[in-house]
């Protein structure tokens, strides 16, 4: 895969799941409610130093949001950290980067 360039969506994996998981607090404490429900869908990956991942999560209902997670290299040992996101999402809106 090129760097810069996001990659074409695909089905999330247990990894992305794992992914989403470990910023779900950090989107809990920025909207200030629990996720009950917390499904990674599908998912984008762009590699730049480090990567972003573009993560379709359903959060319950017909409700779904789009994570932007930043996961340093390597090296860095450092945890994946939530960079931004969008609410009000469906389940048929298309991941873009953000």
């Amino acid at each position: 895969m090129m760097c810069g360039g996001p990659s074409a969506t695909q089905p999330a994996t247990a990894e992305i799941q794992v992914i989403a998981d470990q910023v779900k607090s950090q989107l809990e404490e920025k909207e200030n409610k629990k996720f009950p429900v917390f499904k990674a869908m599908e998912f984008k990956r762009q590699l730049v130093a480090g990567t972003n991942y573009f993560i379709k999560v359903h959060v319950g209902n017909d409700d779904f949001m789009h994570l932007r997670v930043f996961q340093s290299l390597p090296h860095e040992n450092k945890p994946p950290t939530l960079a931004n996101y969008q609410t009000n999402k469906a389940k048929h809106d298309e991941l873009a980067y953000f």
